[in-house]
């Protein structure tokens, strides 16, 4: 009995050991790798870069993070960290951490071309010869620090306030993005023919708020984020607009404010308070809504030649009017029209001014029944206050079709057609592309020019 309790005794203990040891190896030898993270994971790197790497290990600890870049040649140490095993099974050790780190090709002499980043984070396990587990980042960049290059090939760039103009250029073939600066505002170029080559046509606005200091220059960015620009010569016109006084009475104020719904009127307020609103807000928001509607261009040119007339229509506002509202021989509100309004018949037919896809066809605001058509290239054209559409978005249409009929939805006391001009979202006068002159001297002469160059 003695023997057998015993026996007992010595397997009871032996299975203890055999659980203590099978635990013991297992915490020891644990074969779960680190886990890390490194953001960002750039495709190039221009200059001093930033990031920011996080790793743990939950079960034995860190022991050490190594980060290193390679280029041809020998391993390039940027930064090493290692860590104390504290307390038993290093559980007073350091468990998980965070590191930012810069990499400056200046610095660590890194040439044009691919660079390899490593990082290599070792637990605390015995295992790989007590080496530990190991965990490996390894990521490709591409180091490129030299700015693209752009340079203007067309010579003469005369511009009117308030106008178009039309630059042709070449950049490296590293560019990813190039246009021109006008101020502040940026117009994106397109290929000028298919195959690139790296030649952009750009039409570009001067707005007609601009002054003849105006600041207007070639902009370039590659794909690692360098940037190039560049001047180029350019003459700007100035212009005079006209001012106009309107008279706002209690009938205009009860036609315009009733054909909008009442729904857009927050709180209690005054018929000229409505009109205000529409006048001020509705109009910020329309013009904002416009350019953001054309900020994505079709590259390819859609229009031919001159931009035709509404026909047998008598101009009745032009671009760039002052005008100054009055109620009850009282100043209450100042806005600048940006297009020409032309009257004939009432509901008289409304032409495509020239070929395109039209990429708007509904109501919008102060404009009321609209149509915006994209003519490629970043020109567009708009059509408002129609009382019929006859278009749909998408539909492609030929110089001289009919998309609608006159009238006098929106902000319009009468039967008009709101016809605006647009280069990237930005008003321009449409009278210069209604002129054969202007468009032979300012266009048509520059794309020959450049096409004849290229064909050498």
């Amino acid at each position: 009995m003695r023997k057998m309790k015993k026996s007992s005794i010595i397997i009871l203990i032996s299975l203890v050991l055999v659980v203590f040891f099978t635990w013991f190896f297992m915490v020891l030898f644990e074969g779960e790798k680190p886990k890390a993270d490194i953001e960002p994971l750039p495709e190039y790197i221009k200059g001093e870069f930033e990031f920011d790497i996080e790793a743990s290990d939950q079960k034995t600890g860190l022991r050490n993070i190594k980060v290193s870049l390679r280029q041809d040649g020998p391993t390039i140490p940027v930064f090493e960290k290692k860590f104390p095993h504290e307390g038993a099974f290093n559980r007073k050790g350091t468990h998980s951490y965070q590191e930012k780190f810069t990499i400056s090709p200046k610095k660590f002499g890194l040439v044009q071309g691919q660079v390899n980043l490593t990082i290599e984070i070792h637990d605390f396990s015995k295992r790989r010869g007590g080496d530990g587990n190991l965990t490996i980042i390894d990521h490709k960049m591409i180091v490129d620090t030299i700015r693209p290059s752009i340079a203007a090939i067309t010579k003469s760039h005369n511009i009117n306030i308030g106008g178009s103009g039309l630059i042709i250029y070449k950049t490296s073939l590293d560019t990813s993005e190039s246009g021109v600066f006008v101020n502040d505002m940026f117009f994106k170029g397109a290929p000028f023919t298919q195959d690139g080559k790296g030649i952009f046509v750009c039409y570009f606005a001067l707005p007609f708020d601009g002054g003849k200091d105006s600041r207007l220059y070639l902009w370039a960015r590659d794909s690692a984020g360098n940037e190039k620009k560049n001047n180029f010569y350019y003459h700007i016109r100035g212009r005079k607009f006209s001012q106009d006084n309107i008279r706002v009475t209690d009938k205009i104020l009860e036609k315009i404010i009733n054909s909008f719904s009442p729904d857009i009127f927050e709180g209690e307020k005054t018929d000229v308070e409505k009109y205000l609103f529409l006048n001020k807000k509705i109009r910020e928001e329309n013009h904002a809504f416009l350019k953001e509607l054309c900020q994505n261009p079709t590259d390819e040119k859609l229009w031919d030649n001159v931009w035709i007339r509404m026909k047998n229509a008598a101009t009745m506002a032009t671009f760039g009017d002052e005008r100054k509202y009055f109620y009850n021989g009282d100043f209450i509100d100042k806005e600048f029209h940006l297009g020409i309004d032309l009257a004939s018949l009432a509901m008289s037919p409304v032409q495509a001014s020239n070929n395109g896809k039209v990429i708007y066809a509904q109501d919008l605001g102060i404009y009321g029944q609209t149509v915006v058509i994209d003519h490629g290239q970043g020109l567009y054209t708009i059509y408002g206050h129609l009382s019929e559409i006859d278009v749909n978005d998408g539909q492609i249409v030929k110089k001289g079709d009919a998309i609608g009929l006159t009238g006098s939805t929106g902000l319009a006391t009468g039967d008009h057609l709101h016809f605006g001009f647009l280069i990237q979202g930005i008003p321009v006068n449409p009278i210069e592309w209604w002129d054969a002159h202007w468009i032979k001297d300012n266009i048509d002469r520059k794309i020959d020019r450049v096409s004849k160059i290229l064909e050498k």
